[in-house]
């Protein structure tokens, strides 16, 4: 038996954020809010080394925060919704009002 709680719906968001905890995670999907990117060009982009970016881009893909689609011999990765770049850049955006 379940217990019913006034907190229950939140478990989807809950696991969201938690896939978006790391500063690297929103660097990355602000990058691909712009469009979908391979990894060495998040790479190029963030200055981060290729297994690190490899490592993130696994955890949002298990959050289903992106998807990777090939292109040719590389996988191109880009957001399932648009709504999680939104969150991003308003975070963002509310992080830097108290500097």
């Amino acid at each position: 038996m379940t217990s019913a709680t006034g907190y229950d719906g939140f478990d989807g968001a809950s696991e969201l954020l938690r896939a978006l905890s790391a500063p690297i995670r929103l660097a990355i999907v602000s990058e691909l809010a712009g469009g979908e990117r391979c990894v060495h060009e998040l790479v190029e982009k963030l200055g981060a080394a290729q297994p690190l970016v490899s490592q993130h881009l696994r955890v949002l893909r298990g959050a289903g925060v992106v998807r990777g689609s090939r292109r040719g011999r590389e996988i191109a990765y880009s957001l399932v919704d648009e709504h999680v770049a939104h969150i991003v850049a308003d975070a963002v955006s509310h992080a830097g009002e108290g500097s």
